[in-house]
């Protein structure tokens, strides 16, 4: 049996990571890389063949390729967007439109729809205020789609392009609805958090700063108030969600933009975990007020039964298996060699 050609962008960030592993243990894929960067070494060696540098200017080069499955996992995150936000835009929206186009052309002209899997984010919402936020309970995928920060708002553009692309490009009649489109399916991730590759500074990642510091014996000064409270999910099941999606029959999706959810904690709540296995941390709350707006306008957890309902969406670690088997093992064999993380036990 030939192997499927994949593309996965953004392949040195924690998710790019983590979905190469999972897609090389499958088997039968022939997996194409892309990043700034090159390959770590841990999946240097499952690549085909990488394509090192920027995304935007490479794209041309992509139609040469018979991809069956894109995964487009390269984007400039939250907070680093908020600095940054022209050149933002040119990551998220530009190289993304680029990207859909050429999966569009490929579709339409080998009358074999392409499969574009795009990781959208919480971010994608946006509140007016803390206590709308608290009132709203779960949210689904069309309520507060008003987004306070630039990579929100790429996000949900890019998902709007996805959506065009997919269903409108050519302007047919909308009875067609031909098979031979681009088919679209994107994720709306909570927090995510990997026990293997280390926090990159994204705007969720004080939750596994604190346990990394906790474990290593440093001080941490957490850069949200101590209430502050959104989802969370452990990454293997962030790459269950995306093969569960990827595996789905077109004709059981009545949408193309899904929320997941797995676990909700406040900052303080994971404050308890890194005490309860670190006993000697030292984690205090200093919020940075940009940040922390930020994070006040994504919601505290989301409303995933349509994911649960149409491709049978269930995440298999609850905040206690989360922290119990997966992340709190892997981060004492990882600082195993600190003399303080040996005298904490």
């Amino acid at each position: 049996m030939s192997e499927k050609a994949v593309l996965v962008t953004g392949a040195c960030g924690e998710i790019g990571q983590a979905l190469i592993q999972n897609l090389s243990a499958r088997g039968g894929y022939r997996i194409v890389t892309a990043d700034l960067a090159p390959l770590p070494v841990a999946i240097k060696s499952l690549s085909a063949e990488h394509l090192q540098g920027d995304l935007v200017n490479r794209i041309k080069q992509f139609y040469d390729y018979d991809f069956e499955i894109i995964y487009h996992l390269a984007a400039s995150l939250s907070s680093k967007a908020e600095v940054a936000t022209e050149e933002a835009h040119r990551i998220n929206v530009e190289g993304t439109m680029q990207l859909l186009m050429m999966a569009a052309y490929r579709s339409e002209k080998y009358k074999k729809p392409v499969k574009f899997l795009f990781p959208s984010s919480i971010a994608a919402y946006g509140f007016p205020n803390l206590q709308a936020k608290q009132a709203a309970g779960l949210v689904k995928e069309d309520e507060y789609n008003t987004p306070h920060t630039m990579y929100g708002c790429n996000k949900l553009y890019c998902e709007k392009l996805g959506l065009y692309y997919s269903h409108y490009f050519g302007q047919r009649h909308l009875d067609e609805n031909p098979p031979t489109m681009l088919d679209f399916r994107a994720i709306r991730f909570p927090g995510l958090i990997s026990a293997f590759t280390l926090p990159s500074g994204g705007t969720s990642d004080y939750g596994p700063e604190m346990l990394h510091a906790a474990a290593q014996g440093k001080p941490y000064a957490c850069f949200v108030r101590e209430d502050t409270k959104i989802s969370f999910m452990a990454m293997p099941d962030a790459i269950k969600s995306l093969m569960v999606l990827t595996e789905a029959p077109r004709e059981s999706l009545s949408n193309a933009v899904y929320n997941i959810a797995a676990f909700s904690l406040t900052a303080g709540e994971f404050r308890k975990r890194a005490f309860a296995a670190f006993p000697c941390a030292q984690i205090s709350f200093e919020p940075n007020p940009r940040r922390q707006g930020i994070v006040d306008s994504w919601p505290e957890d989301v409303d995933d039964a349509l994911a649960r309902q149409e491709w049978n969406w269930m995440p298999d670690y609850d905040a206690d298996k989360f922290f119990d088997e997966y992340f709190i093992p892997e981060i004492k064999k990882r600082y195993a060699h600190k003399p303080s993380l040996r005298t904490q036990e």
